[in-house]
């Protein structure tokens, strides 16, 4: 873990390159060093149907969702959301310069106790491989 998901109004996609996006935020989470590589994922996912504020459909959202296993302090979990929020404003800067856009972000722990895990990303992570 961490998962990191975004949700999106699919009205940006003609503005931002979301894949990037997501490969940004995935690099801003291994800088923080709080949380392991190997375990962190990023998805996105267009919302096709949205009504925002006034209904005026330029108007658009990105809500970065990010779930980890409890156990951090606050303060981990405090720089670890800044440092990610913040490169996801920086991403979308010049993109908020031109059009409506809302960024909103929430990070969340997940109770191992009721959680299970499984897989094998770290027996075929290579020692030199590479963060970007």
């Amino acid at each position: 873990m961490p998962h990191i998901t975004l949700d999106y109004s699919a009205n940006l996609e003609p503005d931002i390159d979301i894949a990037g996006l997501c490969n940004h935020l995935r690099q801003a989470a291994i800088s923080t060093g709080a949380l392991p590589m190997a375990g962190i994922r990023v998805r996105a996912f267009a919302a096709t149907h949205v009504s925002i504020a006034d209904g005026d459909p330029k108007h658009g959202y990105i809500d970065i969702s990010v779930r980890l296993r409890a156990g951090r302090d606050l303060a981990t979990r405090q720089a670890a959301t800044k440092t990610i929020f913040d490169a996801a404003r920086d991403f979308l800067a010049p993109v908020m310069q031109r059009r409506s856009l809302a960024l909103s972000f929430e990070m969340r722990d997940i109770d191992p106790a009721v959680s299970p895990k499984c897989g094998t990303i770290r027996d075929h992570l290579t020692k030199d491989a590479p963060n970007d």
